[in-house]
């Protein structure tokens, strides 16, 4: 995996820096996190658990327990951007290819599948990959069960049942709801503790409605993030994307955001700057669901359709500054 040469910390953050939770799963979230340790070290990934696809979806038929591959893609990003860091992050992204039963599967996902049967406890597994990969943050699970995504789709002509994360990802019709089966799943209660604790939450960008949306299907942790006095940000994705949302523009997202979480209120929502443009309404619906500031900074790569992890670690720096939590002599 191509990956970028990032400096250890962005001038004037400090050396430990506000504790900052950063919610999602895969690409999106490695995106956040990326940007995010060049700011603080005490950093937490809150990560999707409803993964039925692929190496994870075959582990979690196979062994039962929670698909490990968003919380793999997670830790990697965590690693330490020495050749200790580098080397193993390397490793945990290899994939096997062969004939045989190995072919797909993602060395890291191994890995932490053999600490999870070794400790019999997923968060001391994911602490133990992280002693391992000498990562700058923890990560955890958002629920401590595997969980399934359901939701209600329109066809031309008719509404269907999806089950299924990699199913839904891909589906052709338009999502209308979502929600988890079980309906009412527990959270770990290091990531409960992880939320109260938190200077700033932050929710995106990712794939909406399998990896941003979950984390507030879960009553328990839902309740948690509304009820927090932390800062709270959405990063928004930087368009819409193919499967289950190409047909939202992002001041959708937002509506569909507030439609299954009608409590949750933010301090700010970010977005990429040619996005203003396309969408003059965001500000405006942005305050009117929210109470949010609309946030505004160039956050593309040169890579189509990712964030630039510098861009997004300046643009959240100076959301911290805005809000009072930002660099200062402490730091």
């Amino acid at each position: 995996m191509e990956t970028e040469e990032l400096p250890q910390i962005i001038p004037g953050a400090k050396d430990k820096g506000p504790n900052i939770v950063s919610f999602g799963g895969g690409h999106g979230l490695y995106s956040a996190l990326r940007a995010f340790r060049l700011l603080t070290e005490s950093l937490t990934a809150v990560v999707t658990v409803a993964d039925d696809g692929g190496s994870s979806g075959r582990l979690r038929d196979e062994l039962g327990g929670l698909p490990p591959g968003d919380l793999r893609m997670a830790l990697a990003a965590l690693c330490d951007d020495g050749i200790w860091g580098q080397t193993w992050r390397d490793v945990i992204q290899h994939r096997f290819d062969s004939d045989g039963e190995l072919s797909g599967h993602a060395v890291g996902n191994l890995l932490i599948a053999a600490l999870w049967q070794i400790h019999g406890d997923h968060v001391a597994g994911l602490d133990w990959m992280a002693k391992l990969l000498r990562a700058h943050g923890r990560v955890l699970p958002m629920s401590s069960i595997p969980l399934t995504i359901e939701a209600d789709v329109k066809f031309p002509g008719s509404f269907q049942v999806v089950r299924g994360q990699s199913v839904l990802a891909s589906t052709a019709g338009h999502v209308e709801t979502v929600r988890l089966d079980p309906p009412v799943p527990p959270a770990r209660q290091e990531t409960i503790e992880a939320v109260a604790e938190a200077d700033v939450l932050n929710l995106g960008p990712g794939s909406w409605y399998t990896s941003v949306m979950p984390h507030l299907l879960v009553p328990s942790l839902a309740r948690a993030i509304e009820e927090s006095s932390a800062v709270k940000s959405l990063t928004l994705n930087l368009s819409s994307s193919d499967g289950e949302t190409k047909d939202l523009s992002l001041g959708e997202h937002l509506v569909s955001l507030h439609k299954h979480a009608p409590a949750l209120e933010l301090d700010y929502v970010l977005v990429d700057e040619a996005a203003t443009s396309v969408e003059p309404d965001l500000e405006q619906r942005a305050r009117d669901m929210f109470n949010a500031k609309l946030w505004v900074r160039p956050l593309r790569s040169r890579r189509a359709g990712q964030h630039d992890s510098l861009k997004l670690a300046a643009c959240y720096r100076d959301m911290l500054v805005d809000a009072g939590i930002g660099v200062d002599e402490q730091w």
